[in-house]
């Protein structure tokens, strides 16, 4: 069994701000067909980046849920949907999902930064065998 990362809670955010962007078009009775198939079709490739970055973490799927968050913030204007209640909520769940990917990896950044800094016996990286 895989061990549990802490920066794996940040990926149970976006997924659960996955699953409330997937139901968000029942919220705006009169959203257009473009904001709904938008907010539904990024709502699954991001459950699908958190959910992957959960099982078996990389760089990657972050950085494509940064880009899912910063195009969620951009396509109200990108498809047409401007000036609607749908445009607020994508613009609020991308700025979140975008801001959690950008803290992930962040951290992740810092936790390897700190993997390579030298010991206080002055030595980096494993200990020497004793040959």
């Amino acid at each position: 069994m895989r061990k549990w990362r802490a920066e794996s809670m940040l990926d149970l955010y976006n997924l659960l701000l996955a699953m409330l962007l997937f139901a968000s078009p029942w919220f705006f009775v009169r959203a257009s067909q473009t904001a709904a198939v938008d907010l539904r079709m990024s709502s699954a490739a991001i459950a699908i980046m958190s959910l992957a970055a959960m099982v078996a973490f990389s760089d990657w799927e972050e950085w494509a849920n940064l880009l899912l968050g910063i195009w969620l913030v951009a396509s109200p204007w990108l498809l047409g949907f401007a000036h609607t209640s749908a445009m607020h909520f994508s613009i609020g769940v991308g700025a979140a999902v975008a801001f959690l990917a950008a803290l992930e990896l962040w951290l992740r950044h810092e936790a390897a930064e700190r993997e390579t800094v030298p010991s206080a016996a002055g030595q980096v990286g494993p200990a020497p065998s004793g040959k």
